[in-house]
């Protein structure tokens, strides 16, 4: 919901920032400011609306991301502790060595080694990378940032593949239905039911048809 207020705000603030343009050129040219200095003058008094705006709506970013500042850690130790476990570096994890070295199914039937058939691996990297590719072919305009953001996620992406074929099966299990439940996260907020169903507040970017959307997008990006 809160990205969704912020996305719903970038016209008004494309608009205010046009009017705040307009206005500091006017001051410069009456108190002769610098061309620098006008510069300086509108990023300050723009930080200044953007703020007020994200105040106003109750949006501010830091609540989006501050979801992923408590899934980072929490994805770290649980990752630690299947290792633990699947290892038995502890009297208590060794408990479960057995139970974790017969608890696998199908081509990973032992937990505590690596996946060799690197089916678990490769998917991590793929599911990731579709995330990300979902997430960039937003309609909407990233700023630079994002755009180094987005190829650093891409390389951390690929870069997983080879570290999760490296460690036990049940990390790289944990590590792939995190991954596909955060793929389905993703896709389930692209649905219009849904987001009416949850008092999403609509934006500009919003479709009726999200998923073939998405398609056609990443059809006409990779393939013509």
């Amino acid at each position: 919901a809160v990205i969704a207020k912020i996305e719903a705000l970038q016209s008004e603030i494309a608009e205010l920032a046009k009017r705040l343009r307009y206005e500091v050129s006017v001051r410069a040219k009456q108190v002769g400011w610098s061309e620098k200095n006008a510069r300086f003058h509108y990023r300050k008094n723009l930080r200044r609306i953007v703020s007020e705006l994200y105040v106003r709506d109750n949006c501010h970013p830091f609540k989006a991301s501050l979801l992923i500042w408590v899934q980072i850690p929490m994805w770290v130790f649980l990752s630690l502790a299947l290792r633990n476990m699947s290892v038995g570096l502890t009297d208590s994890a060794r408990v479960s060595l057995s139970e974790f070295a017969a608890g696998g199914v199908l081509w990973f039937p032992d937990l505590t080694v690596p996946d060799s058939t690197w089916i678990m691996p490769i998917s991590v990297g793929l599911i990731n990378l579709i995330i990300v590719e979902i997430f960039s072919l937003r309609k909407t305009e990233i700023t630079k940032f994002q755009k180094y953001a987005t190829n650093f996620i891409r390389g951390i992406s690929l870069l997983m593949i080879p570290i999760a074929a490296s460690v036990p099966s049940s990390m790289a299990l944990y590590w792939l239905t995190s991954s596909c439940v955060g793929l389905g996260h993703n896709l389930l907020l692209r649905s219009p039911r849904f987001r009416q169903l949850c008092r999403i507040p609509p934006t500009q970017a919003d479709s009726q048809t999200p998923y073939r959307d998405i398609a056609s997008a990443f059809i006409g990006k990779y393939f013509k």
